[in-house]
């Protein structure tokens, strides 16, 4: 498997593969819901457009805008006190 197809559904171990992360830490991310999965028979399935989603470089720019925002906020309120 070198390549993600977003109309296909994978197992935890298949994304754990692609993403290149241990076994906790796709179960971290599942209780968290950083990854959206569906349980099926006891097992999580996870579309391939979820995984891409989570590795777009769109999702990786707004996620560093909302923690520079933060930081900021968290400044302003830091020189405040």
């Amino acid at each position: 498997m070198s390549q993600i197809n977003p109309n296909e559904i994978y197992t935890t171990k298949e994304t754990q593969d692609f993403l290149k992360v241990s076994s906790s830490t796709i179960k971290r991310m599942l209780k968290r819901g950083i990854i959206k999965a569906y349980k099926v028979g006891g097992t999580y399935r996870i579309w391939g457009s979820d995984i891409l989603i989570l590795i777009s470089p769109k999702i990786e720019s707004r996620v560093y805008k909302i923690y520079d925002k933060l930081r900021s906020k968290t400044k302003k309120t830091i020189e405040k006190w």
